[in-house]
């Protein structure tokens, strides 16, 4: 079992660095209770790295994201910086292509105490994950698609490959909830399958890896209606799984669900890599004023600690990634220090405190 365990640090944009920093203070402060060793890496990327230097992911970065054990990633990208073609900067798409992070997991969970925009009924309780292909798809051609005069095309891409790793994924992640009492073990197949052809390529695709898999039930739904049933009955869900653009869409409905994107944590995974970073955007407009919610890079953090102590077989790192998520929750539950985009006026370094605070009473 390992107990050093390298880390590559994306500070980002924005408001990307305060709501990084005291995650790694938590993270820090959890290893050395724990007795294993956390070494963090800071590596330079995004849109303001881009503008001072023509260069928005270093080659030394992605080498050292390459040789880490996993990847915190902060928010990234500002909307007055640009490639020359109009779009954004992102260079954690950029990292998903080349490390292959073939499964973006997006946690969607609304507990007692958590304010949500829903009427949930009397003892209803929502958790799902929300997998999202994260390297083809609608995203394929990003910043290679024609455009004339007359009209713009992008292509949309769905390989055998690369959909059978992400099905097994999903099926294994309702497979681990089942038996942790999480769920009863169901996926769903989230396409459009009924219009066109590459979605009924991908339900194909599905179906095939369902077969492996009795012990779980599998179904499929097309993805209007799922953006309809996420608002109707999201405690009926489980584990979804996604194209790109479908699950780019759905994840930040999830995200309101829980009451925004700052309590939106997320992973990409792959088969040897894994990058754990907030749902939500770089927010120029309040950078450096200290309210910035530090609370989905806090959570995104958890999920690094669970999916490290899963894959090493490290049942201490694992529980505190639990620990982390819990007392994160509570902080949220309670209401009594939350920062401004939650109805609160606490600052980031309040919040942050106030988990480190239930970390210790718990």
């Amino acid at each position: 079992m390992k107990k050093n365990y390298d880390i590559a640090v994306f500070h980002g944009d924005g408001i990307g660095p305060e709501i990084m920093a005291p995650t790694v203070s938590l993270l820090r402060d959890l290893a050395q209770t724990s007795g294993y060793q956390l070494a963090f890496t800071d590596c330079a990327a995004g849109a303001a790295h881009y503008a001072e230097t023509g260069d928005s992911l270093p080659n030394a970065s992605m080498e050292t994201a390459r040789q880490s054990d996993a990847i915190l990633l902060s928010a990234m990208g500002l909307p007055s910086v640009r490639y020359p073609d109009g779009t954004e900067i992102s260079p954690q798409i950029d990292l998903r292509k080349a490390l292959n992070l073939f499964a973006g997991v997006r946690p969607v969970r609304i507990f007692p105490g958590q304010k949500t925009p829903l009427n949930m009924p009397e003892g209803r309780e929502v958790d799902f994950v929300l997998i999202r292909e994260s390297t083809e798809g609608l995203f394929h051609t990003q910043g290679c698609g024609e455009v004339t005069e007359n009209e713009a095309r992008e292509t949309l891409l769905i390989t055998r490959e690369t959909s059978e790793l992400l099905f097994k994924f999903a099926f294994d992640l309702a497979r681990t909830r089942k038996e942790t009492g999480r769920s009863a073990g169901r996926v769903t197949c989230v396409d459009k399958a009924n219009v066109f052809r590459a979605f009924a390529f991908f339900r194909e695709l599905f179906d095939a890896e369902a077969t492996r898999h009795p012990d779980l039930t599998s179904d499929h739904a097309y993805v209007d209606a799922t953006a309809l049933w996420f608002v109707q009955k999201p405690w009926d869900f489980d584990v979804l799984v996604t194209e790109n653009m479908f699950g780019d869409i759905l994840s930040d409905l999830g995200a309101g669900l829980m009451g925004g994107l700052g309590v939106a944590p997320s992973a990409d995974i792959g088969l040897n890599h894994a990058v754990f970073q907030p749902c939500h955007g770089s927010a120029p407009d309040i950078a450096g004023q200290g309210i910035a919610n530090p609370l989905a890079m806090i959570l995104s953090g958890a999920m690094m600690l669970e999916w490290l102590g899963l894959r090493h077989d490290h049942a201490v790192m694992a529980a505190d990634g639990v620990r982390l998520r819990t007392a994160t929750e509570a902080v949220i539950a309670q209401g009594a220090v939350l920062t401004g985009d939650l109805g609160g006026s606490a600052t980031t370094t309040e919040a942050a405190t106030a988990v480190a605070t239930a970390l210790r009473e718990s």
